[in-house]
Parts: C-alpha cells; structure tokens; sequence
C-alpha cells in the first residue's frame, strides 16, 4: 500500500468524522445499513480515501462488540449459517483482487441491483395495482452463497456490505429482532476478519489507529442509541424503514459510483 498523506487532528477532521461515526454507529445498532455508507465519504472530505477506510474498521470493531451485547438474545441461527460462507469468500476474494477491480464498479453494480430490489418491494406492497405484501421467502443456499459472497466482497472493498446482506435476508421476513441480530453477528465476524488482510496492506498503523481511539466514544452512544431506537419499532415499521433506507443506500453508492 502507498504511504498515505500526514493527518492531522484538527477541527476539519473531527467536523466530517464525528458526523460519520454517529451515522455508522446508528445502523451498527440496527438502524439500517443505509447510514453506514454515508461514513467512508464523509470521513474521506478530509483525508484519503484509503485512510478513511483504515481508520474506520477499528471503529466498526468496537462497535460491533457493543452491537453484540444490545443483540445478545436475538439472532436467527439459520439464516446467519447460511450467508456467512459466502461472506467469508467475498473477503478472500477482496483481497486477491482488489488491486483488480476498480471499486467504482463494484459501487454501481450494487447500488443498480439495491435500488431495483427496493424499488420493487414499495410496487408490491403500496402501488394500487401491486401484488401486495409478499409472503416470506425460503431459504435459499445458492442465493445465500451469491449475495453473502457480494456482502463480504462489498464490505472488504468498501464498507459496503449491507445492501447485498439485505436483498438475501429481508425477502425471509424474520421477526426485526432476529434479523438485527443475524446482521449484527454477520458483520462481526466479516469484520474481525478483514482485520487480518488490513494489518497485512499495512493500513493499521499508529496513526490511523490513534484517530480511530479519539473517536471510539461517539461510536459507541451512536450504536446504543440505534439498538434502542430498532427495540421500539413494529414490524409494519420496521420492513418499510429498512427497505426505504436500502433504496437511499442504493441511490447513495450509484452516486459514488459516478462522482
């Protein structure tokens, strides 16, 4: 990996990356994965993209382990055992060829199919001459495989693993806790495993890793917070929030994917 550019803690850096933790922090807690995309660009108004993202993952680490207390009772076995061999593909994949793919493509292939996907739930459920609500899917090992593998890929590439996690596992209709904590457990371990190829890009160094520790205490309130916030929600509210925040998690990476 190049030397990444000197940063500096200044106003600037904390004004954009305090920003960005509260918004990952809140869907880390379970508030949708459409705020998590928005914390890799924000942070990067200030520094390197590639050290926007370094500095990130010990973030999510931690996050993630708070997450996991909130979610501690709620989980759906099944599901996670299901998508998470594709997940670990994915980041073996990032890593063998991430010098390879240029991350724009990777954003716009993702970004088309979540929009198509979340475009189609609102049709079904709310257009006067829709199909109305859908039943539940089944589980599907193939399926599972595909978007776990585009899950992992997405988020070792680019923190951007949500949109793939939940075109697979919001068809299933699981009860919003289970799913949260399906999610929640995913992304912890698909990030405890990115730690090994970083360390290895030399991405965690001193300093991105001190940058990451100033920040630790916002991230942990906002992952809270988010985890009380989904505890409250109904089911009719929860399914049309999460699609809604995965069609502007959508429109947001076709945006990166462009600009």
């Amino acid at each position: 990996m190049d030397q990444l550019p000197v940063m500096h803690l200044d106003f600037l850096f904390f004004a954009a990356a305090i920003p960005a933790v509260l918004l990952v922090g809140l869907s880390k807690g379970g508030l949708g994965g459409a705020f998590a995309l928005m914390g890799v660009p924000l942070l990067a108004l200030v520094v390197d993209p590639l050290q926007a993202a370094a500095i990130f993952l010990p973030i999510l680490i931690v996050m993630d382990i708070v997450a996991l207390w909130a979610w501690r009772n709620y989980n759906d076995r099944k599901t996670l055992l299901m998508i998470l061999p594709g997940g670990i593909f994915g980041i073996a994949l990032g890593w063998a060829t991430s010098a390879m793919v240029p991350p724009d493509v990777l954003r716009f292939l993702i970004a088309v199919t979540t929009i198509v996907f979340a475009s189609r739930y609102f049709y079904q459920t709310y257009w006067p001459h829709g199909l109305g609500a859908q039943a539940p899917l089944p589980q599907r090992p193939i399926a599972a495989t595909f978007w776990g593998s585009l899950a992992g890929y997405a988020s070792f590439v680019a923190h951007a693993g949500g949109p793939p996690f939940q075109i697979y596992t919001l068809p299933l209709k699981l009860d919003p806790k289970d799913y949260t904590g399906a999610s929640v457990r995913f992304f912890a371990l698909v990030n405890a495993i990115k730690l090994i190829p970083y360390f290895a890009l030399g991405a965690l160094d001193a300093e991105n890793l001190t940058a990451s520790a100033t920040l630790l205490p916002v991230a942990l309130v906002a992952t809270m917070l988010g985890a009380a916030v989904v505890r409250h929600l109904k089911t009719e509210v929860f399914y049309p929030l999460t699609y809604g925040l995965a069609l502007v998690a959508g429109l947001k990476l076709l945006w990166d994917s462009f600009f």
